[in-house]
């Protein structure tokens, strides 16, 4: 009986060891990334509504296992048991779907090349997943496919069994296709024009595909028909080639596309160049490796190891690079604008709505590299296209709201990025800021109410008209600041300064709330402050009355002080998960994903509140902000194939952990400061693109130990709720002392508070 009571205990012991078992160094991160995060989604529900993303950072092409069909948003799903091919993917989001899309599939026996017929079931046990290599045993066909990939090109590796059927599949998609399959060069190449929207009427991802052995068989097929030609073009055709193999034989592929030229499809092949495929995979390896090690975390569970590099993996994905070098070396685009091949950078696949947040605060930190050419690129798109692009994939998409190209284009030169065209950007912003565009999310939908009222009014059938109104007071922000850089005149400074208060316009006193108000100036009637949609953006007033990032002290005074304001902060955690869906007409998933949360009327899932947990920095009370923040991470992310709480979104949910894990947040874009949350590990040390490091340091840090008690700065006792980008940039050493009870005497003090518009002297 002692025995098994000692073996009881020491078992326990173990159990309890075994969870508080913190990683001392990571030294390999890219093996600590899961890209099935956020996989397990549906449209019902989002966890995240991502794919595993097999690509480079920030890469042209990615490639996914594709289990949705031919045209399906939802193109990978966990929860799925068969995979109808391998595609080369452009998806930024399923709402948003895809484009420059093609399927490879391999199949045995019996020659099958539909979409149904050829999809073989698989197991998540027998599946490898890493951002620069997939392997999946395909149980039907008894072939194991592999990929590893280049920006614009890819090998892939099929195992086959011993055979005389052994057969690829490429299905170029419908929407009008091209293949021609070339016996004497091993090679199959086309094109597919499939796409969502945003493309110019000339658009085409031209693909080659080169094996490494003779073609035993070949057929092009075109919808359910089989054809003898070697060469076919309708609405939807596809290949197929075939050979005899012995058991356990490999045959490779190299795969490339672009959307110039078949000339410049061949010349995206020189990525892979010689490289076999295991020298492609350990390049791939390599790079990926590179961009995550400058954030080198320590001090934290394997699963919060595990859950910050799956999201810092997400955040180095979008905007994904929309440029190819031609044969000179020289960088040049297939403009989705205009539907010309023209010099210089280009980006896309991101919606400013998210991404002005977190994400693009992110790049202007860590990868300013990376953002200069996305600055050209939003550049050459005014040029090319007359507006600049609020969300872009390719092209302009109506889809969401505001005018936040403003803050991207702000914060990104004020933050001290050079070499874009500030002039031609600039000259967009003001066209943006002062008219409607040739589509309702381009430009400002109802500029000439809010130039005149300083409001976009509830009544003139504009929908969402709130939130309009709150995002482009603080665009009107963004401008005034980036006005003032550029010494622009003194009244234009003006005019957007008084305009970022309109958000003033909207405080409803009576509520303590944001209100649609009326062209007449009376508030609409009736109000319901838990009513999704309607004068707001997939949200509700509780979600957007914080929508005032630039004058969180201005939002104070409105809602009665200090006081009045940390209490109306609490509400949002304390009120039911309770909501009004009437002007959807259904329960989005938004909604269903903030019900399901037990975080009351706090949506984490979508963007709007994102930043409202900071904003107890700006009361006085920064222990609050400091354990919702670990809060939120804890309850809100892991490192499973549910790991999200709703979109992760082009890497914007994902931007909110690593800032927040990192200790800081950039509640206000567009302005030299960061507010300060509490570090969630025991080290990070950030690797600055100009050779300075920033370590952060809380020995103490645990679950419980995570208030801040005391804090230094390059050796010196700072008390502030901010931190200075420009001051960072220098190389500095932050100290955290920890602690599990909060202390209510640090930064509490006004001067200890963030940058509001209000206290500017």
């Amino acid at each position: 009986m002692r025995k098994l009571f000692l073996f009881l205990f020491t078992l326990v012991t173990c159990s309890v060891s075994a969870q508080t078992v913190l990683v001392d160094k990571v030294t390999d991160p890219v093996e600590w990334v899961s890209p099935l995060v956020g996989t397990d989604s549906k449209h019902s529900l989002s966890n995240g509504n991502t794919y595993p993303a097999i690509a480079l950072p920030w890469g042209m092409n990615f490639w996914m296992p594709q289990t949705g069909k031919m045209g399906d948003g939802w193109g990978y799903q966990y929860s799925a048991d068969k995979i109808r091919g391998f595609k080369q993917t452009h998806q930024p989001s399923p709402w948003m779907n895809d484009y420059g899309q093609f399927a490879i599939m391999p199949v045995t026996g019996k020659l099958r090349f539909d979409q149904d017929s050829r999809a073989s079931w698989f197991s998540h046990k027998a599946e490898v997943a890493k951002p620069y290599y997939y392997s999946v045993y395909l149980a039907d066909h008894d072939v194991t496919t592999e990929i590893t990939p280049t920006e614009r090109a890819a090998r892939f590796r099929f195992t086959f069994p011993q055979t005389d059927s052994a057969f690829v599949v490429v299905d170029a998609f419908d929407q009008g296709s091209y293949v021609k399959v070339i016996p004497g060069e091993n090679k199959i190449v086309g094109y597919t024009t499939k796409n969502s929207g945003g493309v110019p009427e000339n658009f085409k991802n031209y693909f080659v595909i080169v094996f490494d052995k003779p073609f035993a068989y070949t057929h092009t097929w075109r919808d359910s028909v089989l054809s003898n030609n070697l060469e076919l073009q309708a609405n939807h055709v596809g290949a197929v080639i075939g050979f005899k193999t012995k058991k356990g034989e490999q045959v490779n592929a190299r795969v490339a596309s672009s959307f110039i030229s078949p000339e410049q499809a061949e010349l995206n092949l020189r990525e892979i160049g010689n490289d076999d495929f295991e020298t492609v995979k350990t390049k791939g390896k390599q790079t990926w490796n590179k961009q995550l090690s400058r954030v080198a975390v320590e001090g934290g569970t394997p699963e919060q190891i595990r859950t910050f590099y799956s999201n810092l993996y997400r955040t180095l994905l979008f905007p994904r690079k929309f440029y190819e070098l031609d044969a000179n070396g020289q960088v040049v685009h297939y403009s989705p604008y205009n539907g010309k091949v023209l010099p210089g950078f280009m980006y896309t696949d991101t919606g400013f709505w998210d991404t002005f947040r977190a994400l693009f605060p992110f790049l202007n930190l860590m990868y300013p590299s990376i953002n200069a050419e996305i600055q050209e690129g939003l550049a050459n798109t005014y040029k090319e296209g007359g507006w600049l692009p609020e969300w872009a994939s390719p092209g302009y998409r109506n889809v969401m709201v505001g005018n936040n190209s403003a803050s991207v284009v702000a914060d990104a030169y004020l933050k001290g990025i050079r070499g874009q065209d500030i002039k031609a950007l600039y000259e967009g912003m003001l066209k943006g800021a002062n008219n409607e565009g040739p589509l309702t999310a381009v430009g400002r939908a109802g500029a000439s109410y809010y130039n005149k009222l300083g409001y976009v009014p509830y009544d003139v059938k504009i929908n969402e008209n709130a939130a309009r109104t709150l995002e482009y007071a603080y665009d009107d922000f963004a401008i005034y600041q980036l006005a003032k850089a550029l010494k622009r005149p003194k009244k234009e400074i003006n005019l957007y300064a008084r305009r970022a208060q309109n958000y003033r316009n909207l405080y409803d006193p009576s509520t303590g709330l944001m209100r649609g108000k009326n062209q007449d100036g009376t508030f609409q009637k009736p109000f319901n402050p838990f009513k999704w949609g309607d004068a707001f953006t997939e949200g509700n007033s509780w979600h957007y009355s914080w929508s005032v990032f630039h004058d969180v002290q201005g939002l104070i005074d409105l809602m009665g002080g200090k006081a009045n304001f940390t209490a109306k902060l609490d509400s949002v955690f304390s009120l039911p998960p309770v909501y009004d869906e009437s002007y959807y007409g259904f329960v989005i998933h938004e909604i269903r994903e903030m019900q399901i949360a037990n975080m009351g009327q706090y949506a984490h899932g979508n963007q709007p509140i994102q930043h409202m947990i900071y904003l107890y920095n700006y009361s006085g009370e920064p222990w609050k902000a400091q354990y919702w923040v670990r809060e939120t991470m804890n309850r809100m992310y892991t490192s499973a194939p549910d790991g999200y709480c709703g979109d992760e979104d082009n890497g914007q949910t994902s931007a909110w952990y690593v800032f927040s894990a990192l200790g800081f947040y950039p509640v206000t874009p567009a302005v030299d400061q960061y507010v300060l949350g509490a570090p969630l590990f025991r080290k990070a040390t950030l690797k600055l693109e100009n050779g300075k490091e920033i370590v952060i340091n809380a020995s103490q840090n645990s679950d419980e130990n995570r208030y801040i008690q005391s804090m230094r700065l390059n050796g010196k006792s700072y008390d502030k709720n901010w931190l200075s980008f420009t001051e960072l940039m220098k190389g500095a050493s932050m100290d955290f002392e920890m602690t599990n009870t909060p202390n209510k005497q640090r930064g509490t003090k006004e001067e200890a508070f963030p940058y509001s518009m209000s206290r500017e002297k």
